[in-house]
């Protein structure tokens, strides 16, 4: 999939074309993954079931991840748009690609998020219900 936008910019799923330091760079801006070193994010990229780059005239500019089962549920993960590309509705159109434009559309959806609720909330994503549980991550040597 590769599909143009307004300005020079277009999103793009190939993921080879993935500037892995880029995002790696601004990444360390983020409250989720301030400190991730830059071989973690490598890995993250290479071992999504889909990623989607925004891409202004060429560079990256935005990245979203996705980690599916391919059959009951999608995980949506390190949504973001570099600082000086936002303000423009391209978080919207990378959100919309990712989650209703690959072949995990139609299935059940999860994100941890603590902002950006409205723009999550276009695409069907709500408030927690009363069955979510989570384990988080154990930190220590192996971490």
């Amino acid at each position: 999939m590769r599909r143009p936008l307004a300005d020079g910019y277009e999103l793009d799923d190939d993921l080879s074309r993935v500037d892995v330091a880029a995002l790696h760079a601004a990444l360390q801006g983020t409250y989720w993954a301030a400190g991730r070193p830059l071989a973690e994010v490598e890995r993250l990229v290479r071992g999504a079931t889909r990623v989607v780059g925004l891409y202004h005239d060429g560079a990256l500019a935005g990245y979203a991840r996705c980690v599916s089962d391919g059959t009951s549920f999608a995980y949506l993960a390190d949504v973001i748009v570099f600082a000086e590309h936002r303000g423009r509705g391209l978080g919207v159109e990378l959100v919309r690609e990712i989650v209703e434009g690959g072949a995990q559309a139609g299935l059940r959806w999860l994100l941890h998020t603590a902002d950006a609720h409205d723009l999550y909330a276009k695409f069907g994503f709500g408030t927690p219900d009363a069955s979510t549980m989570e384990r988080p991550a154990l930190r220590g040597d192996d971490a």
